[in-house]
């Protein structure tokens, strides 16, 4: 059986997808010519903003592993005693603009100060810390705390008990730390019964370090404190 020969649509059908095919193209040109470069410049741009990110990154972690070999550097030479090798890159990574890396920076700073017998200067760069609020909270707390040990005996026992109330409270990481200044402050004003009551809390402190949970134990018995009773009752002699 012969095949069919194929069926050739109606001529009016052909030519209206002939136009319709025609306009779809013009439509496309003038698409093109209106959008195209804007569309082609907004696709560069895109990738140009990509490939900064990625190489901004790129950069963000090598300075970080920088500036941690810059700190590894500095702790070796201190746990050597070298502090004038340790000065340098800790001097670098005080001005990092990495919260981290600049605080134990400026914290190794004071404490070399410190063994400097230069309290002045070592409470100057902890007062840096507490005042720079950029920093995280516990970095400042603890800034506070180390700056106010610094200066302790120039300071008055009414500024210490300012400064280090909020932070020696039940339940602060604190406790210990900015309670014993405190409640040497207290006594510095004869608020025996304040100091009874503190050392009391800390002896019970279940996060309080075990050295200052013990001096807290000896200074609350001194001073009439049960340490044996839930709420560390003070009962000053």
């Amino acid at each position: 059986m012969a095949a069919k020969p194929p069926v050739t649509p109606p001529t009016d059908q052909a030519f209206l997808r002939e136009v319709d095919d025609e306009l779809r193209r013009d439509q496309l040109l003038g698409f093109w010519r209106r959008w195209g470069r804007a569309l082609v410049a907004a696709i560069v741009g895109g990738l140009a903003l990509f490939a900064g990110f990625l190489f901004w990154q790129h950069r963000r972690e090598a300075a970080a592993g920088s500036q941690g070999e810059q700190l590894t550097q500095a702790y070796d030479a201190l746990g050597n005693r070298q502090f004038g090798a340790a000065m340098p890159p800790l001097a670098a990574l005080a001005g990092s603009n990495r919260d981290g890396y600049r605080a134990m920076a400026t914290f190794s700073q004071a404490d070399i100060l410190l063994q400097q017998n230069n309290a002045a200067g070592a409470a100057a760069k902890f007062a840096g810390l507490a005042s720079d609020a950029s920093l995280a909270k516990p970095f400042r707390d603890l800034a506070l705390i180390r700056q106010t040990a610094a200066e302790y005996d120039r300071l008055k026992p009414q500024v210490i008990v300012e400064r280090l109330r909020p932070l020696a409270v039940a339940g602060s990481p604190w406790l210990g730390s900015a309670g014993e200044l405190l409640a040497a402050a207290y006594l510095r004003e004869g608020r025996r019964d304040l100091a009874a009551t503190l050392f009391g809390q800390m002896a019970q402190g279940d996060d309080v370090p075990p050295t200052l949970r013990q001096r807290a134990v000896q200074m609350a018995g001194v001073l009439g404190v049960d340490t044996a009773t839930p709420d560390g009752e003070a009962k000053a002699k």
